[in-house]
């Protein structure tokens, strides 16, 4: 059995456990989408970044509950297995070392997937956006925020000693990642030195591409002009680029940090 084989195996053993255990059900499937429909509910008027400021909210939360599934659930599952001597029973097994944390990673990436599928189902009938204007583009960024977060939560995991511990030391990661990205606000609403800092942070390029990719306006410059389907990928390849960078980046610090060996006795 290879490797992707063995990981789709090790993903529907985990999103059966998630889906059995009420916390992590709660935290990673329901708290997202509970946050997305109150803030569709409450019908925030006015326009933001050109269009109704439910819809520039709305296409920035796809980027946002990234962090549940994939980064806060995924560090604290990835530790508490660890602790609890799980992974290195898997290792004695036949799934090799990129199966098993893949199989987890793959697991988070299609309850994350699911819940965009919700969400773009809710701003279709909600708020009358009608279906993405580029779905392959939107997907691809929806993996590659996976991909970040999942190796990112790795390494998270490896600085931790209990799952608990590993969702707490997420906490400031969410909160510079999201506060520092136009998820909610327009980054021109921003003093330029911080707009500056805030377009090289990794969740920047995930939200701009997937808004862009979701309204089929241009996000990723300033204009917000209408672009058509190669006018989309070419405005994307610079923050395409990027992420790849902090992808790079977060591999290294996952095989920087990770363990496999508990950290306690």
């Amino acid at each position: 059995m290879n490797d992707v084989a063995q990981a789709v195996r090790l993903a529907r053993v985990d999103l059966t456990l998630v889906f059995r255990n009420r916390t992590a059900f709660v935290n990673a499937v329901l708290l997202p989408l509970l946050i997305a429909g109150a803030l569709a509910s409450n019908g925030v008027g006015g326009g933001t970044g050109g269009i109704p400021a439910t819809q520039y909210v709305m296409t920035g939360m796809m980027a946002f509950i990234l962090i549940f599934a994939t980064f806060m659930n995924l560090a604290g599952f990835y530790t508490s297995r660890r602790e609890e001597m799980v992974l290195k029973r898997l290792l004695g097994g036949p799934a090799t070392r990129t199966a098993i944390l893949g199989g987890s990673a793959l697991g988070a990436t299609a309850v994350y997937l699911g819940q965009v599928l919700i969400l773009c189902a809710l701003m279709s009938a909600v708020m009358g956006t009608g279906a993405p204007a580029d779905v392959p583009l939107l997907l691809l960024a929806a993996l590659l925020g996976a991909a970040f977060f999942s190796l990112l939560a790795m390494a998270v995991s490896g600085l931790s000693s209990t799952g608990e511990m590993a969702q707490i030391a997420t906490l400031p990661v969410v909160l510079l990642l999201v506060g520092g990205s136009p998820v909610m606000l327009p980054p021109e609403m921003l003093p330029q030195a911080l707009r500056t800092v805030i377009e090289f942070l990794p969740m920047t390029p995930i939200v701009e591409i997937m808004r862009t990719a979701y309204l089929g306006l241009d996000y990723i410059g300033a204009g917000h002009e209408p672009l058509g389907a190669l006018e989309r990928w070419s405005a994307a390849l610079p923050s395409l680029g990027l992420l790849a960078v902090w992808i790079a980046v977060a591999a290294l610090m996952a095989r920087a940090f990770f363990r496999w060996d508990p950290r306690r006795g």
